[in-house]
């Protein structure tokens, strides 16, 4: 059976992380600029910085999209107009939408883009995916809360050239679709516009009006419980389901992660899909390499989400906010110098004589040893403990630009 193409769409908070996606195996990567997005915390995207990733990801064949998904009151809109004007000149390959408003002057300013409806204006069934379409929608995000079984029927019920795209991977939202008040009441941050501060991962206590300080149990403990603390969403094991739903685009969701969470996870998905399409006994047969690649960045234990149906307690963790972290990210390879030295913007600490992996955008995973550390001017160092310093590596193997550099931790 002819299987179709699916688009594997990644997050970049930034330029390098862009790339890294590019090279890592993404046909579509998704950024956000330094205003009206919803991850205003990321580093985000200046538009030099936009230009430069759309040419680079197109010279390899990759779309690029910009988020412009905030609800947006009215002090927005004109600033909106003006923000869609310099995009017109830059031209990505689709713009992100969730507010009515903001749609109505995309369409105004830059008719040619294409404009793809955000999760965040809960699309939750086939009549709202037709209403999008008539106004001129190319894709539309499904919300987090459907089922496949869900999505399926939509698919059925809309014109085949209007797209899905739906999450497959990453951190899961305590509130609808994304529509939280929570950071807003408590931190006077907006997570509708850019701001969220997460407090959903915040610990949680039930205190008696006149007994404050004495902290009573919620569910797991006597001193706090995380209540509203989702597991991270992951379907590495259920691409065919995916595929079978009618799903055009799956999303990885991430746009505040490191290069290392990226590389990870696109190269992982890259491979799961292209097996899949290829075989589905050669994706059965990688099953374990797929599940132990995922693992190797930072996530918060995983769930099918509502993907099966209405999820059960399992998917909250009541006892800890914490990461699972086995792998630390040393840094990306700018450049190979002519004595094979990588070229790195060191992101972690290491030493002279540590054991480190070399991560591949092929799959490969080199183990090395670090035989030299150098600065700028050619001074020899014995680590590199200074964040975002510029440093040679002497390691012992054949390296390539955009090569991953990570450590393995003793303790997950």
């Amino acid at each position: 059976m002819k299987r179709k193409h699916v688009e594997l769409l990644v997050p970049a908070s930034s330029l390098e992380v862009l790339k890294v996606a590019v090279v890592f195996g993404a046909d579509a990567v998704y950024i956000g600029g330094e205003a009206f997005g919803l991850r205003a915390k990321a580093k985000n995207f200046t538009l030099e910085d936009m230009k430069e990733g759309i040419r680079f990801a197109h010279e390899r064949g990759v779309k690029v999209y910009i988020t412009a998904n905030i609800l947006a009151h009215n002090g927005d809109l004109e600033p909106v107009r003006a923000y869609f004007q310099e995009l017109k000149v830059i031209k990505p390959d689709a713009i992100l939408i969730s507010d009515p408003g903001v749609f109505v002057i995309a369409k105004e300013v830059c008719p040619e883009i294409e404009l793809h409806i955000s999760t965040q204006a809960n699309n939750t069934n086939y009549g709202t995916f037709l209403f999008w379409k008539a106004q001129g929608a190319s894709r539309v995000v499904s919300a987090r809360e459907l089922s496949l079984r869900e999505i399926k029927e939509i698919r059925s019920k809309i014109p085949d050239d209007l797209e899905i795209e739906t999450f497959v991977h990453g951190a899961m939202c305590i509130s609808y679709s994304g529509r939280c008040l929570l950071s807003n009441y408590f931190t006077g941050r907006d997570a509708n516009r850019g701001a969220c501060t997460h407090p959903c991962r915040w610990k949680y206590s039930v205190v008696e009006e006149k007994r404050p300080g004495e902290y009573l149990p919620v569910y797991e403990n006597d001193r706090g419980t995380y209540i509203f603390n989702s597991k991270d969403l992951c379907m590495i094991e259920h691409i065919p389901q995916m595929l079978d739903a009618g799903i055009d685009s799956l999303k990885i969701e991430g746009r505040m992660k490191t290069a290392l969470y990226v590389a990870t996870v696109a190269r992982t998905y890259r491979k799961a899909i292209d097996d899949y399409l290829e075989s589905e006994e050669l994706y059965k047969k990688n099953m374990p390499w797929y599940l132990d690649q995922i693992s190797n960045c930072t996530y918060r234990q995983f769930t099918t989400g509502f993907f099966f149906g209405k999820p059960d307690e399992t998917t909250q963790i009541y006892d800890s906010n914490t990461y699972v972290r086995e792998y630390t990210y040393l840094g990306i390879v700018n450049e190979v110098d002519e004595r094979g030295y990588a070229k790195i913007e060191q992101r972690n600490k290491f030493s002279v004589g540590e054991t480190i992996e070399v991560m591949k955008p092929n799959g490969d995973n080199v183990e090395v040893t670090v035989r030299g550390i150098y600065t700028e001017d050619g001074q020899a160092v014995e680590s590199a403990p200074h964040p975002k310093q510029v440093l040679y590596v002497d390691l012992e193997a054949k390296l390539e630009q955009f090569d991953v550099l990570r450590r393995q931790e003793d303790e997950a």
